[in-house]
């Protein structure tokens, strides 16, 4: 096996933390947790990733309140659920993998029908985008007081998540969430000390790294997954992003997780490939919202070309400039991208799409040498994070059942493969 590749799939050190490999599970949104619990779909969902030999799986979005989700059907970290994460992690892990969850707060930007407060809150007063037609069209800005009391809703959350056994959190600092909108200048306008200057615009998110910190303690893994750019019109840009990751190093984080572009305003600079507006159309019901997409679809839905390692580039300048662990993200489709990236220095990548269609990658990828992921970037799975029974691949015939009947099969086929050499059928 070529040495990159070696590496690629040794152990590695994360903080207090053992990964098997340094292959990571994206956080991407499975809405496989109907009212905000987790279930059997998706702990089945995570075992399944967990038993194709990644070294570790990520929880998407775990919110930091109840009015951080974006809407009902995510998961806030909170007492309600500690039976159910508790079993679903010890379920995961059973499999050899380590589990991430991903601390994240939505900020101005919300649908969640159970929101408690008046309007939502971020950095600055605006439009809430996602609220508009559900009831909740503005969004406010928070005052110092309740920023205070936002840092400590993270640091409570990390707190709860290493109790029921997370084995690291990555904190969401991108893609125009709750920590990302202090950080951009697209979306933070205030004229006080988190606002302005660079340094006064990621005051928020050190706050938050630091009250994390001292939740957890000092070795327990703590990742930061961040835009390198907001992909608008002033925005956070690629040549800002180097400093924002060394503010980040030095905040406290043990990995930097190099992801770009924004939810709701320029997605499709994230993902590259075929456009998702199609199927965000297709799956959603409400005319108001079918209507904005149509009109903003030529500025939000922008065609980006699919390269392998799109952002490897962007990322290695990143790489350069700190000295904690640097995580790549974005278009890893086969064994020759691993190499080029373990011999580029990164620590960890993460891989998204990739193990929808093929959830052995890693085991795969460590067996085949020449190994290619079958992914076509169709991005069909996409506009299901919303539909009901979670995301998939619907290019994969097995993966197009729920992630139980996905579980069922695995169960089955692991039977079938413990029979003794007696009760196999003759060749």
């Amino acid at each position: 096996m070529d040495d990159s590749l070696a590496k690629c799939f040794s152990e590695a050190r994360l903080g207090n933390l053992t990964i098997r490999n340094r292959l990571i599970k994206a956080a991407t949104f499975e809405n496989m947790s109907p009212g905000g619990m987790p279930g059997d779909d998706l702990t089945a969902f995570h075992r399944r990733i967990g038993e194709g030999g990644i070294g570790m799986t990520t929880l998407a979005y775990c919110a930091a309140e109840a009015d951080g989700r974006l809407h009902e059907d995510m998961l806030f970290m909170g007492e309600s659920i500690r039976t159910e994460i508790t079993a679903l992690i010890k379920a995961v892990k059973a499999t050899g993998t380590m589990i991430s969850g991903q601390l994240s707060h939505c900020g101005d930007f919300t649908r969640n029908r159970e929101f408690n407060g008046r309007i939502a809150r971020g950095p600055s007063l605006g439009i809430n985008k996602l609220g508009f037609a559900n009831g909740l069209p503005i969004a406010g800005a928070l005052s110092l007081r309740q920023i205070k009391q936002r840092v400590a809703v993270f640091a409570r959350a990390a707190g709860f998540m290493k109790s029921v056994g997370f084995d690291a959190i990555e904190l969401h600092c991108g893609h125009g969430y709750g920590i990302s909108q202090f950080i951009s200048p697209k979306t933070n306008r205030r004229r006080d000390q988190y606002g302005g200057s660079l340094i006064n615009r990621m005051r928020f998110a050190l706050e938050v790294i630091e009250a994390v910190r001292k939740e957890v303690g000092e070795s327990f893994p703590l990742l930061a997954k961040f835009s390198m750019a907001d992909g608008v019109s002033q925005g956070v840009d690629y040549d800002e992003s180097p400093a924002i990751a060394r503010l980040l190093a030095e905040g406290g984080v043990d990995c930097i997780v190099c992801s770009t572009g924004t939810s709701s305003m320029n997605p499709m600079v994230m993902i590259r490939g075929e456009s998702i507006l199609p199927g965000l159309l297709r799956n959603e019901s409400n005319p108001a919202i079918r209507l904005a997409m149509r009109l903003m679809s030529r500025r939000m839905f922008q065609h980006y070309p699919y390269e392998d390692i799109y952002l490897f580039d962007h990322a290695r300048r990143i790489r350069e400039v700190v000295d904690c662990a640097v995580c790549y993200v974005g278009g890893v489709s086969g064994n020759d991208n691993l190499m080029t990236l373990m011999k580029a220095g990164f620590d960890f990548v993460q891989i998204g799409r990739g193990l929808l269609i093929d959830p052995d990658f890693a085991s795969t990828a460590q067996s085949v040498p020449n190994y290619r992921n079958p992914c076509t970037h169709c991005n069909q799975c996409v506009p299901l994070i919303d539909i009901k029974g979670g995301i998939y691949c619907p290019l994969n015939p097995i993966l197009k059942s729920s992630a139980r009947e996905v579980r069922t099969l695995s169960d089955t086929l692991d039977e079938s493969l413990s029979l003794s050499s007696d009760d196999r059928p003759g060749d």
